[in-house]
């Protein structure tokens, strides 16, 4: 990956095109990357190749159970692969642990907001929902934490992209509902947040609020002209990330969170693996120069793994 101080050796791009889901939110993403880089290269046409996915057309069921994260990019990526387009714009949330032979993450834009957002109608709070509320969320790890604090709440699966489970929540199929808070603040409506939820009682799936680039191996031209947009710092926290979900199997099917932050060059690494019904979470927590991320990783993970981390992600399987 080439880092924000590259610099450009080839000439500038005459056309490129951005492969990118066709939800608001995934189209704001790649406008987004579409005016970053016009702002770069002027001269270059830039064109969006909006696409339906697997994942957007499965909306009856849980993601853990019909393929997991996969079914957001599968036919981006392909695009990518048959050279149909340059580059594709993704939530790195949505993205799987493993990147297909022939492609690879290239560029980390500076991460947004990571926080788990609450959102509701009636209900300033999570304290306020009462007994037998039914609160939505389309996240494992994030069931987990809830049902753990919350027992007496019953939480129910919620897909479909941001404007559909915000009309499920207007149409009162949900007292509440728990969204990833940069989605919202990307789409304007930062209103609909009652309450942000604090990574000290939800800890953020590895990569959420951050956006990342895919584009096929074997084009150091495009690397270079895409260099500008990758945010070291974001990239340093994020992949590490990404090493201790990937150490754990990388899926929707378990409760997992990895998140990091930086300060002053210090990075701290924080991850726990659940149970979904919350009756187990372990913890672990590492620090240490951010530039020595996958060795932090490797230190959370054993420390996971000290936690007899193998025998709760044996048991998901069976409680799911």
């Amino acid at each position: 990956m080439l880092t924000k101080e590259s610099v450009v050796t080839t000439s500038p791009p005459k056309k490129l095109v951005i492969a990118t889901r066709e939800s608001r939110l995934a189209m704001w993403q790649a406008e987004h990357v579409q005016a970053r880089l016009q702002a770069l290269y002027p001269q270059c046409e830039i064109e969006l190749l909006g696409m339906t996915t697997r994942g957007d057309q499965i909306l009856d069921r849980a993601l853990s159970k019909v393929g997991g994260k996969g079914l957001f990019v599968k036919e981006l990526e392909a695009a990518l692969l048959e050279g149909r387009a340059d580059l594709a714009v993704h939530s790195l949330k949505d993205m799987p642990m493993d990147v297909p032979e022939g492609l690879q993450l290239s560029v980390v834009l500076e991460r947004a907001d990571p926080r788990d957002a609450l959102v509701s109608n009636n209900y300033a709070s999570l304290d306020e929902l009462p007994p037998g509320a039914i609160l939505g969320t389309s996240s494992l790890r994030r069931q987990a934490a809830l049902m753990a604090a919350y027992p007496h709440l019953k939480i129910q699966p919620l897909r479909g992209n941001l404007d559909t489970r915000l009309r499920k929540l207007d149409q009162g199929d949900y007292a509440a509902i728990i969204l990833a808070a940069a989605g919202l603040q990307r789409l304007g409506l930062p209103e609909r947040i009652r309450a942000y939820i604090e990574p000290e009682f939800s800890l953020p799936s590895a990569g959420q609020g951050a956006m990342a680039i895919e584009i096929a191996d074997q084009r150091p031209e495009l690397e270079a002209w895409l260099a500008p947009l990758n945010h070291l710092a974001s990239a340093q926290a994020v992949h590490a990330e990404r090493a201790v979900s990937k150490a754990f199997g990388g899926s929707c099917q378990i409760p997992l969170a990895a998140f990091a932050t930086i300060a002053s060059s210090t990075m701290q690494l924080r991850a726990f693996v659940a149970l979904p019904d919350g009756s187990k979470i372990i913890r672990a927590v590492a620090s240490g120069p951010c530039d020595q991320g996958l060795q932090l990783s490797q230190q959370v993970v054993a420390q996971l793994q000290q936690q007899d981390a193998a025998a709760i992600l044996a048991q998901c399987v069976i409680v799911e």
